[in-house]
C-alpha cells in the first residue's frame, strides 16, 4: 500500500472515530428556563451549554422571573452571551462538528410573562414561552423534551394548565409522559403545584429552598477533604475567563455561588457516564432516587417561596458512599483513599474535576487550532456493556481498544458504582484497578440483582479529559 493510500486510510478511520464520538445516536432536547440577571451564574451556566450546543438539542431559552427576580425578563442577556459564541463557533467546529450557527440560536431565544410564579399561570397568562413549549411537545419528535430550570417555572406551569385546559385527558397524559423537568430547588411556588397537580411528571428537585441541603450544591460547595481548586476564582481566571476570547470574556466573576444553575444540564451531555432516564445511576449532575421525601427535615432558606410537603414521590436527593483513588508518585499510580465521603452532594462532586476539565478544553476550543488544544479519549469496550452471570461466576473485562485522538496516554480506572445498582451487599474487583483489563467475581444472590461498573479514561493531555463506559451486570441465583 502507497504511503498515500495509508495516510488517507488513517485519516478516514480518525474522522469516523471523531464523527462516532462527537455525534451520538440520540441527543436530548432541551428546553431552558432561566432567570437570568437575578445571579451571574445563569451566565455562566450558559457560557457552557453553548460550548455542548453541538451534543445537546438546545430548543429554547426562554428568560424568566424567580424569587430574586419577580417582575423583569431579560432576554437581551441571552443574546448578548449568543452573540459572544458566534465569534468563536468557527473556530469550535475544528475541533467537533456540529455547533449551531449564531443566527439558529438567535432565533430560539424567547422570553415568559414578567410574573413572580402563581401570577402568570392561569387563563389569559399565555407567553411566547410558554407556547413554545406546547409546540415542542407537539413536534413530531419521539425523545422526551427536558425543561432544564434555572430559575422560576411558572412558564411551564402556564402550559402546563393550558393543556389540562385544551387538550383532551388522553392527548394531555401523552404531552405530558415527554416531559422531564430538572429544577435548581424551588425558585418560585409554581413548582410545588405543578408537582402536585401532574403527579406522573417526572420531576427533579431538591425540593424547597433550603439551598445548602440540595444536591446540586455539590458544583460549588468548598469541602474539607478534597482540592476545590476547579472552582476557585484564580483557576476561572486562567481557564476560563482571560486568554480565551469572547466567550471567555462574557464569564462574569462569582457574585454567590458559581454556577449553581448547570447541574440542570449537565447529565445531557453524552459522556458515558450520563443517562439522563436513569437518575438513579448517577453522572455528571448527581444522583436522585424516586421517593417523597420527609417535609420535616425541609429547612427554611430565606427566600420569599412558601414551603408547602410533598404529596407525591419526586426523583430527589440520593446518598453516595465515596472513596475516591487518589495519586500515587510511585508503584500503581493510584491508590485508594482512607476516607469515605457521604452524602448528597458527594454524588455530584465526585465528578466535579473531570467536568470543570472538560469545560476547560472546550474553552481553550474558542481560539486554538486542533493540534494545540485537547480532545477526549474514546473508551472502547471488547464485550457488551450488559453482562448476565450466574452467583460465583468470574467475568474479565477489557478495554484494551480505546483511543485518543490527539495520540496521548491513557490511565484506565475501572470501580463498581454499587448505589446505582440494585445489590447492597460487599463487592469488588480484582486489583489493579487502573489496568486496561479487570477481574471479578459476581457474589452469590438469592434473587436477580444488578451491579454497575464504571470504566474511566482519562487522557494525559491539558488539561486532563475523562470519558467513560457503564457497564451493568445482572447476576441470577444458580
Amino acid at each position: 500500500m502507497s504511503r498515500i493510500k495509508l495516510l488517507v486510510l488513517v485519516l478516514s478511520i480518525w474522522f469516523n472515530i471523531q464523527n462516532f464520538y462527537a455525534q451520538p445516536n440520540q441527543k436530548n432536547r432541551v428546553v431552558i428556563l432561566t432567570d437570568i440577571e437575578a445571579d451571574p451564574d445563569d451566565t455562566q451556566s450558559l457560557v457552557r451549554l453553548l460550548l455542548y450546543a453541538n451534543q445537546i438539542d438546545i430548543k429554547g431559552i426562554v428568560a424568566t422571573t424567580s424569587c430574586w427576580h419577580t417582575e423583569t425578563v431579560n432576554p437581551e442577556s441571552i443574546v448578548k452571551v449568543i452573540n459572544a459564541y458566534g465569534k468563536v463557533q468557527p473556530n469550535l467546529l475544528k475541533h467537533e462538528e456540529g455547533f449551531p450557527k449564531e443566527e439558529d440560536l438567535l432565533k430560539l431565544v424567547i422570553s415568559g410573562l414578567p410574573k413572580y410564579g402563581m401570577t402568570g399561570v392561569g387563563d389569559g397568562m399565555d407567553s411566547e414561552g410558554s407556547e413554545w413549549i406546547i409546540r415542542e411537545l407537539e413536534a413530531n419528535d419521539k425523545r422526551p423534551l427536558w425543561v432544564s430550570v434555572w430559575g422560576g417555572v411558572n412558564t411551564l406551569a402556564q402550559s402546563l394548565h393550558k393543556i389540562n385546559k385544551t387538550k383532551t385527558k388522553e392527548e394531555a397524559k401523552r404531552l405530558i409522559s415527554k416531559l422531564r423537568v430538572y429544577t435548581i430547588s424551588d425558585q418560585d411556588d409554581s413548582g410545588i403545584w405543578i408537582r402536585n397537580n401532574f403527579p406522573d411528571l417526572f420531576y427533579i428537585v431538591s425540593p424547597g429552598d433550603d439551598y445548602g441541603s440540595a444536591t446540586w450544591t455539590g458544583i460549588n460547595g468548598v469541602f474539607e477533604g478534597i482540592d476545590n481548586k476547579t472552582i476557585s476564582n484564580s483557576w476561572l481566571a486562567e481557564h476560563i475567563q482571560q486568554g480565551h476570547g469572547p466567550l471567555g470574556a462574557a464569564y462574569p466573576d462569582v457574585s454567590w455561588g458559581v454556577e449553581g444553575d448547570t447541574p440542570a444540564f449537565l447529565s445531557l451531555i453524552p459522556n458515558g457516564l450520563n443517562n439522563a432516564e436513569h437518575p438513579e445511576w448517577g453522572g455528571w449532575g448527581g444522583r436522585y432516587i424516586l421517593y417523597k421525601p420527609d417535609f420535616s427535615k425541609t429547612k427554611k432558606g430565606g427566600s420569599i417561596v412558601e414551603i408547602a410537603p410533598e404529596t407525591r414521590p419526586i426523583w430527589t436527593n440520593a446518598v453516595d458512599n465515596y472513596i475516591r483513588f487518589i495519586p500515587s508518585e510511585y508503584g500503581r499510580n493510584v491508590k485508594k483513599d482512607t476516607t469515605v465521603f457521604k452524602g448528597y452532594k458527594a454524588t455530584l462532586w465526585r465528578w466535579r474535576d473531570d467536568f470543570q476539565h472538560d469545560f476547560a478544553a472546550r474553552m481553550d476550543w474558542c481560539t486554538n487550532s486542533f493540534e494545540k488544544a485537547n480532545h477526549p479519549p474514546i473508551p472502547i469496550l471488547s464485550h457488551p456493556d450488559k453482562i448476565t452471570l450466574k452467583s460465583g461466576e468470574s467475568f474479565r473485562l477489557d478495554a484494551s481498544n480505546s483511543t485518543d485522538p490527539d495520540g496521548d496516554n491513557l490511565t484506565f480506572l475501572w470501580f463498581p458504582y454499587l448505589e446505582a445498582g440494585t445489590y447492597l451487599g460487599k463487592f469488588e474487583l480484582s486489583q489493579p484497578e487502573n489496568a486496561h483489563t479487570t477481574h471479578g467475581v459476581a457474589p452469590v444472590v438469592s434473587k436477580n440483582e444488578t451491579i454497575h461498573i464504571i470504566l474511566k479514561v482519562t487522557d494525559k493531555g491539558e488539561p486532563a479529559l475523562s470519558r467513560y463506559k457503564r457497564i451493568i451486570i445482572k447476576i441470577e441465583p444458580k
